[in-house]
């Protein structure tokens, strides 16, 4: 395991150390997430310059596994719900954000052909630009890459594994009091090696419904602890896709929860996580740069933030009612054993099928608006946001 003493990261602890002393000993979470994921050339993101999940070649040093690289046949079925976005919204263009190693967008290129115009990735990450740069080589005249949205645009928005990636705040109720909890430096001489330490300030921040904090709390040191996150982020990013999407379909893929869920009074310990190698563990304060951090998605939260800026939820359902509606058994009933058994995991409960959502938003569509897409045509879930 790569030890942060290593350069990029030991220069990233030095970014984030004077950030933090220049805040007065403190910043928030989200602040820190932000910087350890995307402080420029230094962040896990945009540092980075092999592929993230298993990817070309299936490299052994990635730390997680994206749908798109774990099955074809994910991006090939979408690729259905994407030309029927296309076709009601009658646009030519694609975009994406965080392509990753670009296998989403080179399936899409391969299905729709000439239906796509233009493919256009939205990536801040300069080393994984030139991975998706070699794997799209074959479209290289319909693909671009930017790194923010223009003022005004069209087309097929696609974020696959986009929303879990944004920072978020870290709120902590112990002893039925709001604190929000933030990032301080920690004594020199810690015995963990580690620069950080959580500290905690009151706040006049909330979580978007109350939470019954009798039960389920966990017990620390100063009595009842319930931890949570907030995602004003997020909430932004929704925001502005609203105020320069002048006509399109966005398709968000990740793993959350509806509210009610997502603020259950077991949920206790939040949601945040970090991946390494394909390991999984809570502590993001380790390793800084090294690995990735996530945070569950508050879809009800997404959804809401999508109706105040004037977009139309169209459909909200787990991955494997999505798939299926969107015709994935067809394509891969002649196929391989092998080829089934990596489909399967895309839509089977225990891994990716109920865990990953799908939530499609509409924007400018007229006389379309009373559209259904067929991924929701059975198992929508929208009324239980």
């Amino acid at each position: 395991m790569t030890s942060t003493t290593d350069h990029p990261a030991r220069e990233l602890q030095g970014l984030i150390e004077r950030e933090v002393a220049q805040a007065g000993g403190w910043i928030g979470f989200d602040r820190f997430m932000a910087l350890a994921l995307y402080a420029p050339n230094l962040g896990y993101y945009s540092a980075r310059g092999e592929p993230i999940g298993l990817g070309l070649g299936r490299t052994p040093s990635s730390d997680f596994v994206t749908a798109p690289q774990m099955s074809p046949w994910f991006s090939r079925t979408l690729a259905s719900s994407v030309r029927e976005a296309l076709d009601k919204t009658s646009t030519r263009e694609v975009w994406e954000f965080g392509a990753g190693t670009g296998e989403m967008a080179f399936e899409l290129l391969s299905v729709l052909g000439e239906r796509i115009d233009r493919y256009t990735v939205v990536d801040l990450s300069a080393g994984l630009k030139e991975t998706q740069r070699q794997r799209l080589l074959p479209f290289k005249d319909r693909v671009r890459w930017v790194t923010e949205l223009p003022a005004a645009f069209e087309g097929v928005v696609l974020g696959n594994e986009v929303l879990d990636a944004m920072p978020v705040k870290l709120l902590v109720n112990v002893g039925f009091e709001w604190f929000e909890r933030g990032v301080s430096l920690g004594p020199t001489d810690s015995p963990s090696g580690c620069p950080w330490v959580w500290s905690d300030r009151k706040t006049a921040l909330r979580p978007p419904i109350e939470i019954d904090l009798d039960g389920g709390a966990e017990v620390g040191a100063m009595g009842r602890e319930y931890l949570t996150e907030i995602h004003p982020q997020a909430h932004a990013f929704i925001g502005t896709l609203a105020e320069r999407l002048k006509k399109g379909v966005i398709f968000l893929i990740d793993y959350g929860f509806p509210e009610h869920e997502y603020y259950h009074p077991d949920r206790s310990g939040g949601t945040v996580m970090c991946h390494e190698l394909h390991r999984a563990d809570p502590n993001p304060l380790v390793q800084v740069g090294l690995k990735d951090i996530t945070a569950h998605v508050n879809f009800t939260g997404i959804a809401l933030s999508a109706q105040d800026a004037g977009l139309e939820v169209l459909g909200y359902t787990s991955q494997a009612h999505f798939l299926i509606n969107s015709g994935l058994l067809p394509l891969i009933i002649d196929r391989p054993v092998s080829e089934k058994a990596m489909a399967q995991k895309l839509i089977t409960e225990h891994e990716m099928g109920e865990l990953f959502k799908v939530m499609a938003l509409g924007a400018g569509l007229g006389e379309a608006m009373d559209w259904s897409p067929m991924g929701f045509s059975v198992g929508d879930r929208s009324h239980q946001l």
